[in-house]
């Protein structure tokens, strides 16, 4: 490793600081699912598992993360946040099987006089007691200042005073928490350059919450002032609005620090959040970056058209990065190239004339805010292309359906008869059984006959993958005759009524 090259170790507490997220509990098989996954697949350098005498469930959990990473010689990977509590917390680890705490004391003198209403002095003696008694029994020592961000804003002459005192302890790093997500860019790197100027010897970690959505940024200006560590979790979850989420700080760390490197695998980074939205019923937000479901989604027509000319709408957040795929999002916007690049994915080439046909047919579901899939197309142009391969003498003009509560269905409905426009009012069992018939008095005003509808059947074409499209397939028997017709729209009757109007062209 070059030099200049500076190596910034990745602790993600998902399983602690994350598990504070409101309504989440990891079942202790979940947690150790996910410990494993970070460690072996996405390669963060430590994680932090659980609190000390939460409960039985994470003391269990903690033994089962403690015994795989023992075998796995990951045992110093795992970390657990322990409390000022004499030697409660580390009696609590030693049986657990754990060997590095994360000792929680006060960053503040807000937090000290208000809540444990001690002096410094004798909030330090209890620390060194808890940190000596750790030593003897062969357990490693960071320690948290708990709101270490108001601290220096309003007292930071205590902050200082406690670190002169823990930079003589035993202690591995000393971690700076933003506990209340209060502080902005400018301040993380003012404070953390402050920080590092006084005690160089020293490893210290930034711990950043969300509030004011500044979690990544936060971590970047941490990075700059010369922090060695910094702390992360899956999704961004945690307590409140969260805590700097693990695939946006990689990526930005990645790509604007180019002196700065981590272990973590980039392609690791999709497949584990996925699996943590799944056990914690924790929703990724569709436009989250990196992770979010439309994040590698071209919407705009002008887009995909630039993705083909020189990767004009490329930057350096490639979705192959991630293990994932650029999509092209169908829809009003879409035009034809979307189009085309979706066609290019199904292997599937059209006419122009046809890809124009299909491209309006989209365009059509758009304006009805209908959500079209990749999976769709081939209905849809299956559709079109039918649809244009039959001259249409007979044309469905319009029509007027309704349906009342203790009223039989009704339509009015006109249509063009070979250039004769005709209008029928008539009533039904269903909207669809008006239309018919109303359509049969014209016909029989017209002296012909109809075919006997002999089968009707509605799919969603897909599989049930889309919202977009229903299909309708009617099967008609006509003089002995029979033959199937399709009709597709986001509406069943509507979809109905265009097989119709493709049955009555073939005759």
């Amino acid at each position: 490793m070059p030099k200049t090259t500076r190596y910034i170790e990745i602790m993600d507490t998902t399983l602690r600081d994350g598990e504070q997220t409101s309504g989440v509990s990891f079942s202790s098989s979940e947690k150790l699912t996910i410990a494993q996954l970070l460690l072996t697949e996405v390669k963060v350098d430590r994680i932090e598992i659980a609190s000390a005498r939460v409960s039985e469930g994470e003391f269990e959990a903690v033994k089962k993360i403690t015994r795989w990473a023992k075998g796995k010689g990951l045992l110093k990977k795992v970390e657990v946040l322990t409390f000022v509590d004499g030697d409660i917390s580390i009696d609590w680890m030693v049986k657990a099987g754990a060997k590095v705490m994360n000792l929680l004391t006060k960053g503040s003198m807000n937090h000290l006089v208000h809540q444990l209403k001690k002096t410094p002095e004798q909030h330090f003696a209890e620390i060194a007691k808890v940190i000596a008694l750790g030593k003897e029994k062969g357990i490693e020592c960071n320690v948290y200042l708990e709101d270490w961000s108001n601290g220096m804003r309003n007292s930071p002459d205590y902050v200082f005073q406690y670190l002169d005192f823990l930079t003589q302890q035993p202690v591995t790093r000393i971690m700076l928490p933003d506990t209340l997500g209060v502080l902005e860019p400018v301040e993380v790197k003012e404070f953390i350059t402050q920080t590092i100027a006084r005690y160089p010897h020293s490893h210290f970690d930034f711990h950043g919450h969300n509030d004011y959505d500044l979690g990544t940024a936060n971590v970047l200006e941490a990075v700059k002032a010369g922090i060695q560590g910094i702390h992360l979790t899956i999704n961004g979850m945690g307590e409140r609005a969260g805590n700097a989420p693990l695939a946006s700080a990689v990526a930005v760390l990645h790509d604007f620090m180019p002196n700065v490197r981590t272990r973590v695998a980039e392609k690791s980074l999709y497949q584990v959040s996925r699996l943590v939205e799944t056990f914690s019923g924790f929703r990724i937000p569709v436009n989250k970056p990196v992770v979010g479901e439309n994040v590698f989604t071209q919407t705009a027509g002008i887009h995909a058209d630039g993705d083909k000319k020189n990767n004009l709408y490329h930057n350096d957040l490639m979705p192959e990065r991630f293990g994932r795929q650029r999509r092209y999002a169908l829809g009003k916007t879409s035009g034809k190239s979307n189009i085309e690049n979706n066609l290019a994915q199904l292997g599937i080439e059209l006419s122009d004339a046809d890809l124009k046909r299909v491209t309006q047919r989209i365009i059509e579901l758009g304006d009805k805010k209908e959500v079209v899939t990749q999976s769709d197309l081939p209905y849809i142009i299956s559709d079109v292309i039918d649809s244009s391969s039959i001259e249409e003498k007979v044309q469905v003009v319009n029509y007027v359906l309704t349906h009342s509560k203790d009223l039989r269905p009704s339509v009015t409905l006109q249509i063009n008869l070979e250039g004769e426009v005709i209008e029928e009012h008539a009533q039904g069992d269903g909207q669809y059984d008006a239309f018919m018939n109303a359509l049969r008095n014209i016909y029989k005003k017209k002296k012909s006959t109809l075919p006997v509808l002999t089968d009707y059947a509605v799919r969603i074409p897909p599989g049930g993958k889309s919202d977009a499209l229903c299909e309708t397939i009617i099967t008609w028997d006509y003089k002995g005759r029979e033959f199937k017709t399709r009709g597709l729209d986001s509406d069943q009757t509507v979809a109905a009524i265009k097989a119709t109007q493709k049955m009555l062209n073939l005759l």
